[in-house]
């Protein structure tokens, strides 16, 4: 990973490059005072920039500002609470300004489906998070900057694996069967990936929440929308931004386990003579650099921004991390008399990958601390010097990590053209086409000496997966907006074509010659020319085509109505249901144009419907299939055997999600206090899901069908208060919170049934792979965590378990524990009831300084850990060692998963604390702005959760993210961490 440090100097020579054609701007002082239009007094803290740079000055006590500008500069006068001003620099030397209140909260340009509004004129749930309210510090992910900050989206990322995904659910899951995370649309493109987007070059994202903002998206805006909006070049002086941080990263959360002394002390137990941390040999300090350039600028016709991202990461894991180079550039042109505007967006994303292996941490957990790293005993030579043992479920933590190799390369590019034309000053037409191509690539090798990843059985073991998807989209828009007397409307009319195309491969082989070649000569492997060797290729389309509108009224700003809809059909569905229709509508009522409140500055009551849906989640699933089942040997040889893969079901359609919302958004406390209140129901049906059918007359023994039923609601709450608002002291601070209720109504439909009553997810090796620990029941809530309930400890010393049922009878008739799910119980359920966000912004003089808190409530977790190594038995049978935690009792000699092992995973963290402070420059100088800062991203947890990370876990990680099977954190967990920032921005 050394080729992005070598661009970091490469990006500072291209920065010393920009500096010489900017030091001979030709400026002079221009001095002023701002006052407020109302009281005529002076306005102190006004932020004074200069248009399309960062370079600014702020007024003093009684209004009077100061600031080096040339003639063509714009300068522009803002501050909380009044309408921006803007004024040309000419050959004026004293600019002075009076700013008007406004209602910024509610005047704010937001994003929607296919267009903007202001917020004031929004009759849906809609949240807007700008730049300079993103999360802090060292960013990889653009999930990262809206984690915590919107009331009712959840983003979560277990442990800090950096190359770990991150999961979002909006307002609960929307779907157990298929999508659940919201729909992205990047820049208008539906569907982009946010790979291709570097956190340094995004505007704005703006969250569509409820049904009726989401319908205008159809088939896939069932779980929410969000729209994200990349920086654009301003119109003005060109403007260079170069920001650079180092990142120091530590494990911040482990799980308590014995060191050597104490496992020595333990009856029984096997001592190697060793004393090893296994933790701490797995583990080390990650080092990160990030480094991005911008350059930006514009004139009346012409508008441009182009940026180079480079990211360097290194995780605490043994050879995990990634080298990220993205660049951009987005333009807009102007012509035909400014008729026609032409809008540019291209992005190239390249990441190379080290995967590392999680199955390192859970080993070095259950590690004998006794057992040393290495060996150069004979029956060792054999795994490299590494120390292993005939024994059931383990191998050597650091051989894990060392010796297998898993890396991957991701690279995607994505380009879209816009071109626009104003037929009148009313009516405008406009034709969009995006180009998504992601290409991700995937080699792993384990050598013939590593006894764990399948060398050491095979005589080395290579893997290659390649994966390709295309994306491709097709626009059409008009736009009509009117006013008649005193109604305002707006109209939308659009055509859309969606195709997509996946295809990949995957070949795997052992039985090499020598591991000098690893992955990159598998032609080489003998089990190839054997034909033992695994290879399969896939490939598969799907297009999707609407027609959508919409229509806004406005009534003298006061009642506001919203009508949309999308017709909207999928090559995904039956050939009986090919289509469906997910129209959508809202209203408000600006209740402070019609009262007159004391305080109240703006109040608006809203209530919307809006239905939308989500389709399969693969191809071809209604068509009757052949694939290949296997092989079977014959006359010497393997030869493939052929059969049905999926039934037949002409009418598969999309699952149904209609949603209802009531809210309030305000400006209270003369303009100190602004917020939204939001409630919402909303029921899904059709629910895509395999369902067991009979064969015959069914060829296969499962078809996808739409069934079933399940409800979400739950209250939302965002609160902003300017505190205190002085010229050299400001305060802000802002509070979010959510609940959530979900029932799962029925699993059933007709004579058809997914099953009254399911059980999914099982504890695994050693000795529990028949536990099931999560329950699916009708009218029960969703992600039920299963089990035994602990009675006591018997005499031989293992877990009691309580008679609940007592289906059970001894040979006496008393009843017994029976072990089955009559005597077992709902133990908590996996899902939060309770989620907030709390936000502190303090600027003082040049120092500025925020802090954010996120917490979570009422979610239990499986803590696998404990269920498998809280105990003595593993000493004894399988010398491992022991898990240590505050429920430690020596006298359990058995591992048995019992509700003991189930806890409750509130916590608060402090996922980010910033410092900055602000060098003021001279005028005149190249340097617009320096600003160094240090950031510190999860410094402390408070919780009572005893396992690696309290986070909500959404699906079954072991069951590939199975989102049936949430609330369990599993023993492949990678270690919590705490990252610590040094960074610089400078402005030119």
């Amino acid at each position: 990973m050394k080729k992005q440090r070598k661009l970091s100097f490469l990006l500072v020579f291209l920065l010393c490059l920009s500096l010489p054609s900017l030091t001979f701007a030709q400026e002079g002082e221009i001095t002023g005072k701002v006052t407020d239009t109302e009281s005529g007094e002076g306005i102190p803290g006004v932020s004074v920039i200069i248009k399309g740079t960062s370079r600014g000055a702020i007024t003093d006590l009684d209004g009077s500002y100061s600031i080096s500008a040339g003639s063509e500069d714009v300068l522009a006068f803002s501050f909380l609470g009044y309408v921006t001003v803007e004024e040309t620099v000419a050959n004026r030397t004293v600019i002075n300004v009076s700013l008007s209140p406004s209602i910024q909260a509610l005047t704010e340009v937001v994003v929607v489906g296919y267009g903007t509004q202001e917020r004031k004129e929004i009759t849906s749930a809609v949240t807007s998070v700008k730049a300079e309210n993103f999360n802090q510090g060292t960013v990889n992910d653009p999930r990262q900057l809206l984690q915590g900050k919107v009331a009712g989206l959840n983003i979560a990322r277990p442990g800090g694996n950096p190359n770990g995904g991150f999961n979002m659910r909006l307002r609960g899951i929307s779907s157990i069967g298929e999508n659940a995370e919201p729909l992205v649309v990047i820049d208008g493109v539906i569907g982009g990936s946010l790979s291709t987007v570097d956190p340094n070059d995004i505007e704005s994202m703006d969250v569509l929440k409820d049904g009726s903002a989401a319908a205008i998206y159809g088939t896939r805006g069932s779980a929410g929308v969000i729209l994200v909006t990349t920086k654009t070049g301003k119109v003005g002086r060109t403007v260079v931004e170069f920001n650079s941080s180092m990142a120091i990263e530590n494990v911040a959360r482990t799980i308590s386990v014995m060191n050597a002394d104490e496992y020595r002390q333990v009856p029984n137990s096997v001592d190697l003579g060793g004393n090893t941390n296994w933790l701490d040999e797995v583990t080390g300090t990650g080092l990160s650099f990030v480094n991005n350039l911008s350059l930006g600028g514009g004139t009346a016709s012409t508008s441009y921004r182009v940026s180079i991202n480079s990211r360097n990461v290194n995780g605490v894991g043994i050879n995990s991390g990634f080298d990220q180079l993205n660049a951009r550039l987005n333009l807009t042109q102007k012509a035909l008399k400014d008729k026609a505007t032409f809008t540019v967006n291209v992005s190239n994303t390249t990441i190379d990958r080290e995967f590392g292996n999680d199955n390192s941490f859970r080993y070095a957990i259950v590690s004998n601390p006794t057992i040393p790293v290495r060996s150069s005993l004979p029956q060792d030579v054999q795994f490299g010097g590494y120390t292993e043992r005939d024994i059931f479920d383990w191998f050597n933590p650091v051989s894990i990590a060392e010796q297998n190799i898993a890396d991957g390369r991701d690279s995607k590019l994505l380009a879209s053209i816009r071109g626009e034309y104003n037929f009148t000053n009313k009516f405008r037409g406009a034709v969009f086409y995006a180009s998504q191509r992601e290409t991700d690539w995937r080699g792993s090798y384990s050598p013939k000496t590593a006894k764990f990843g399948g060398g050491f059985g095979r005589n080395g073991l290579a893997t290659i997966e390649n994966n390709e998807r295309l994306n491709e989209l097709f626009e059409t828009t008009l736009n009509y907006d009117e006013t008649v007397g005193k109604v305002g409307m707006a109209f939308l009319a659009g055509y859309s074509f969606q195709e997509f195309f996946n295809r990949g491969s995957y070949t795997q082989a052992g039985n090499f010659l020598t591991d000098a070649f690893t992955y990159d000569n598998i032609s080489a492997a003998l089990d190839l020319a054997n034909g033992l060797a695994s290879v399969s290729s896939y490939a598969n389309s799907n297009r999707l085509v609407a027609f959508f509108g919409r229509a806004n009224f406005n009534f003298e700003d006061t009642y506001l109505l919203s009508l949309s809809a999308r017709y909207e059909g999928s090559s995904r569905f039956g050939a009986n249901n090919k289509w469906g229709l997910f129209p959508a509508i809202s209203a408000g009522v600006n209740i402070a144009n019609l009262i007159d409140m004391a305080g109240v500055t703006a109040m608006k009551f809203r209530a919307s419907y809006g239905r939308t849906g989500t389709q399969p989640g693969e191809s071809y699933l209604s068509l009757l299939r052949f694939g290949r089942q296997g092989n079977f040997f014959y006359n010497g040889q393997f030869v493939p055997s052929y059969g049905p893969v999926s039934n037949a079901n002409p009418d598969l359609a999309w699952e149904t999600k209609d949603e209802y919302n009531v809210g309030l958004d305000f400006v209270i406390l003369n303009n100190k206090l602004d917020g939204a209140i939001d409630y919402y129901t909303r029921i899904t049906t059709g629910m895509i899901l395999p369902i067991n059918v009979p064969v015959p007359p069914n060829l296969f023994p499962t078809t996808q069908l739409n069934i079933g039923e399940m409800s979400n609601s739950g209250l939302e709450v965002m609160l902003n208060y300017k505190a205190i608002q002085k010229s050299d002291f400001r305060w802000t601070t802002g509070v979010n919170f959510s609940t959530l209720k979900t029932k799962l109504r029925s699993l059933s439909a007709g004579d058809l049934s997914f099953g009254e009553v399911n059980y999914r997810s099982n504890f695994g090796s050693p000795g529990q792979n028949l536990t099931q620990l999560i329950r699916i029941q009708e009218n029960g809530p969703l992600g039920q965590i299963w089990g035994p309930v602990l009675d006591g400890i018997n005499e031989n010393g293992s877990p009691r378990m309580k008679v609940i049922n007592g289906t059970a009878l001894d040979a006496n008739g008393n009843p017994v524990y029976c072990n089955c799910n009559d005597d077992r119980a709902q133990l908590g359920t996996a899902y939060p009831t309770l989620n907030f966000g709390f936000n502190n912004s303090f600027k003082y003089k040049n120092w500025d300084l925020n802090f954010f808190f996120r917490g979570s409530f009422g979610h239990y977790l499986i803590n696998s850990y404990r269920g498998f190594y809280e105990n003595t038995e593993g000493t004894t049978v399988q010398n491992y060692n022991i898990v240590n935690t505050k429920y430690y009792d020596p006298s359990v000699t058995k591992a048995e998963y019992n509700s003991s092992h189930v806890e409750k995973a509130d916590f608060v963290v402090l996922d980010n604390a910033t410092i900055g402070y602000n060098f003021k420059m001279s005028p005149g100088k190249a340097v617009g702005r320096i600003r160094t800062f240090i950031s510190v991203q999860n410094p402390f947890m408070l919780t009572g959760y005893t396992g690696v990370d309290p986070e909500v876990r959404y699906g079954d990680s072991e069951a590939g993210g199975d989102p049936l099977a949430p609330g369990i954190e599993r023993r492949a967990t990678y270690f919590t961490t705490t990252v610590t920032t040094f960074g610089l921005n400078l402005t030119f």
